[in-house]
């Protein structure tokens, strides 16, 4: 046979067995029916909105493999609201996503769906992740856990850290990164080296509030607690009307036994920003912990109310009626997150 007839028939071989290993893939991936397809935007309005059906929606477009990162972004904000085995798959899952960015959101999924200990054992693994931003949000998911709840990653978040730290001091000077290396130095419970990059954070940004709580907790876990009251009273004083501010006063007076006290910063930062989820929440256990157990209930049902998928003041909130012997309240509130995520472990657990 001539050689070049020879060379032909091998490369039609070649693009016949191609061609049969691209019929068989195509063959064999899953097809998305088209219905779901045209079911994403509904999906994220549901989830949302705390809608009917939300939870099984939201699972049916995050298991679609055609979905773009950016689409699967969105919907990994809503997937902590919704809480299940089915959940918990579909983030991890994502943690091994081929873009940096979804790999992100199920991280941040991760931190909302489990515990601590749970969080280090399916995360620590992404702190050796081959894009620096992901390596990043995994050491910012485990900062502030226990040395047993890291359990094999203590020794592997010291070194991220380490490593981190260097990424930072080499960086060109910006607050947000004194404000990293400060809460880094925080972490290592290097008080001093925290302090010096808050002071440095605050020079670049005087209006950073973040950075200027953290300095209040760094001067009170180094005894100062009077001069991180002056500094707290003093910022009040230039801005009053500041909620992040009067919140962070009812958390320090809070921590330092005046609960009767923090009522009144906690109820100021919910005047002033009624929309917040997280100041009322922290009013409403508030409320309870000094046996105001109806006007917590009362700032929970507006949670409820304003955000219908903030499924932790609802499971609150059913714990609180439960309490005070109100089961019919509890029954519709059961019924009503029944209709969101029949599958959600308070349910299983017979809350």
């Amino acid at each position: 046979m001539p050689k070049s007839r020879r060379y032909l028939l091998i490369c039609l071989s070649a693009l016949f067995v191609v061609g049969i290993a691209w019929f068989f893939m195509r063959s064999t991936a899953p097809v998305v029916p088209e219905a779901i397809k045209r079911g994403y935007s509904e999906a994220l309005t549901q989830a949302r909105n705390g809608q009917p059906g939300a939870a099984r929606v939201l699972y049916q477009q995050l298991a679609r493999p055609d979905i773009s990162p950016k689409r699967r972004v969105w919907l990994h904000a809503e997937l902590p609201n919704y809480p299940s085995s089915v959940a918990l798959k579909l983030a991890d899952a994502d943690l091994q996503h081929e873009a940096p960015e979804v790999r992100i959101a199920a991280i941040k999924s991760i931190s909302g769906l489990v515990s601590s200990a749970q969080r280090s054992l399916l995360l620590g693994p992404l702190l050796d992740d081959s894009d620096q931003s992901v390596r990043l949000a995994a050491v910012n998911a485990l900062l502030g856990l226990s040395p047993d709840e890291l359990g094999l990653y203590f020794g592997p978040l010291e070194q991220a850290i380490d490593a981190w730290q260097q990424v930072l001091k080499n960086a060109p000077q910006s607050a947000d990164n004194h404000y990293q290396l400060a809460r880094l130095h925080l972490h290592n419970a290097e008080l001093k080296e925290a302090q010096q990059e808050l002071e440095q954070t605050l020079q670049l940004a005087p209006d950073n509030l973040p950075a200027l709580v953290m300095q209040i907790e760094v001067l009170d876990r180094q005894g100062q607690s009077e001069a991180a009251q002056e500094l707290l009273a003093r910022q009040l004083k230039a801005q009053p009307d500041s909620a992040y501010l009067q919140h962070a006063l009812g958390l320090w007076l809070l921590h330092h036994g005046q609960s009767e006290f923090a009522l009144l910063g906690l109820s100021k930062a919910v005047e002033l920003e009624p929309d917040n989820k997280d100041y009322r929440y922290d009013l409403a256990t508030t409320l309870h912990g000094e046996q105001e157990l109806e006007a917590a209930q009362k700032q929970l049902q507006e949670i409820v109310q304003r955000h219908p998928n903030d499924r932790k003041a609802r499971v609150l909130l059913i714990n609180y009626w439960k309490e005070s012997g109100q089961l019919q309240n509890v029954q519709i509130l059961l019924a009503q997150l029944e209709q969101l995520n029949p599958d959600d472990p308070a349910l299983q657990q017979g809350l």
